[in-house]
């Protein structure tokens, strides 16, 4: 069971940090073009970068594309639709690719459903597909049940729900997939994990963390495997700014609210 926590390791140490995007450094929004990270949370997470060696990566459903233009002016290694891509800390990219043909009829398929589906939003990531429909929840069941039968008629691909979301993605890419590559390259080797996410897409990340003896943290409410919580996105800023300014820390522990307290553990 996730508890409350406040984790504090210094700022310069030695640990690996994975950071989820939407509903973790951002606040979810009804369009996700319409979704920003604040400048001085980048800045935040630029330092801690800095402070360790480069090792902090992104890992976001999003397309790498999407993940550089939110997080400008800054470049961090990324991992973009849950791992099928990924950019290392010298700027290699390493890209699961999808036949052409499974990616033109599975498009075509998904273009005509969705006519029938007022409301609902298919993005096309190349070699994944996102069903959205947050602007129309009464189509989940039916998404769903979309999203089945194309993975069953072509077993390349696999499903993966999210908040308001159905992905289809290459079978295998996910991001716990992601987070166990990049610990196997420098920055990151040899560092602890420490993963934060918020969606059913962030749990098989906790799940290489927590096998590695590192800290995975969920954001908001909801069943989880990780091992600790953070009520919202705000707490998630006020927590890189506590690691961030090491001499703020007792100012925040004594105050405490939302469902954002602190546990003492040795790290």
């Amino acid at each position: 069971m996730a508890e409350p926590l406040t984790v504090s390791p210094e700022l310069s140490a030695n640990y690996a940090y994975f950071f989820d995007l939407d509903g973790t450094l951002a606040e979810i929004k009804p369009h996700p073009d319409q979704v920003v990270v604040p400048h001085n949370i980048l800045q935040l997470l630029h330092r801690l970068s800095t402070h360790n060696a480069g090792a902090l990566a992104l890992i976001s459903g999003r397309s790498m594309a999407e993940l550089d233009a939110l997080s400008a002016p800054f470049c961090f290694p990324l991992a973009g639709v849950h791992g099928a891509e990924r950019r290392d800390i010298n700027g290699n990219t390493h890209i699961v690719r999808l036949p052409q043909a499974i990616a033109r009829d599975v498009s075509a398929q998904l273009h005509a459903a969705l006519g029938n589906l007022p409301g609902a939003e298919l993005e096309a990531k190349g070699m994944a597909f996102a069903l959205h429909y947050r602007q129309a929840p009464q189509h989940e069941a039916t998404l769903l049940a979309l999203a089945q039968h194309i993975t069953q008629k072509w077993p390349q691909l696999a499903l993966q729900p999210g908040k308001c979301v159905v992905e289809i993605k290459p079978k295998g890419a996910n991001k716990g997939e992601a987070i166990a590559a990049f610990m196997q390259e420098a920055p990151f080797a040899g560092r602890i994990p420490v993963f934060v996410g918020d969606d059913l897409t962030d749990e098989a990340g906790f799940d290489v963390v927590n096998n590695l003896g590192g800290i995975s943290v969920k954001v908001g409410a909801g069943a989880t495997r990780a091992t600790g919580r953070l009520a919202g996105v705000p707490e998630v800023w006020r927590w890189l700014e506590e690691i961030n300014n090491p001499q703020q820390e007792k100012k925040l522990m004594n105050d405490r609210r939302d469902g954002y307290e602190s546990f003492s553990r040795s790290i």
